[in-house]
């Protein structure tokens, strides 16, 4: 079931019972890419899968990724409905939920953080910012290839040729402005700063083959939160949701609170 959420400007899936578990996903995707461990979460939680401000049926958003944070706040505290959220991001959506997290102390009881970081390196800065100029001059088609690379390792893409033509009319899907505004966010962000102020528990997760925010970023996130567990995922890119949902579940599963549902 779908429902509005933030004054009908962030359209959102409704899935199951229990308390509110919120997915976030990454920008070079939907939340189709969820669909792997959805069914398995909504046996225990009320699992809220939101498109992002700009995808989909969600209204995009000016002012930086601030004011994506701002409005996905917004979303969560509203479909939370007074209960204490927990907050999963991947890649684009955990640098929202980690900023969320930090400019709304409280919105999530816990954080899990998938393939994302505090701050890119330079080399990374620079990949944004040629994707941004690439897909400007010639459109998002001219850089579908890499952007599957970054989601994707390639044994991954041979094996799944079916998956793939769906993430690949997924990615076309996206609007090019909102794209292009992301990877300029994206490109200057460093929450680094920030990061003693999180007093929330967080599990940091990535695919060891992420080439879009590779293993060092997580490590570096994961010692900077002053309480967050590491976890690396063998064999994993960027959506390790996709490409190993029942590890990514056991993984997230050690670190949900046990529910009702899942106990009883």
């Amino acid at each position: 079931m779908d429902r509005l959420l933030a004054g009908g400007t962030v359209n959102a899936a409704e899935l199951g019972h229990g308390p509110p578990l919120v997915l976030l996903h990454s920008l070079l995707s939907d939340r189709a890419s969820f669909d792997a461990i959805a069914p398995e979460l909504q046996k225990s939680f009320r699992v809220i899968i939101p498109e992002l401000p700009g995808f989909g049926r969600s209204q995009a958003v000016s002012g930086g990724l601030a004011a994506v944070a701002d409005r996905m706040a917004e979303a969560v505290r509203e479909a939370a409905a007074g209960d204490h959220a927990i907050v999963l991001g991947n890649g684009y959506g955990g640098f929202v939920a980690l900023l969320m997290a930090i400019r709304h102390p409280g919105i999530a009881s816990r954080l899990i953080l998938a393939d994302c970081g505090a701050a890119f390196s330079e080399p990374g800065r620079e990949a944004f910012r040629n994707m941004a100029a690439a897909s400007k001059a010639k459109g998002l088609a001219a850089i579908t290839d890499v952007a599957m690379r970054r989601l994707f390792a390639p044994a991954f893409q041979d094996a799944r040729p079916d998956l793939m033509r769906d993430r690949r009319e997924a990615f076309l899907r996206t609007d090019p402005e909102v794209f292009r505004a992301a990877c300029d966010a994206l490109a200057t962000l460093d929450l680094r700063p920030e990061l003693a102020k999180m007093k929330v528990p967080a599990l940091v997760m990535v695919g060891e083959q992420d080439e879009a925010t590779p293993p060092p970023m997580s490590v570096e996130l994961a010692a900077g939160l002053p309480d967050a567990r590491l976890k690396i995922i063998p064999g994993c890119a960027h959506v390790p949701q996709l490409q190993a949902p029942k590890i990514f579940l056991e993984l997230i599963g050690d670190f949900l609170p046990a529910t009702n549902s899942a106990t009883a």
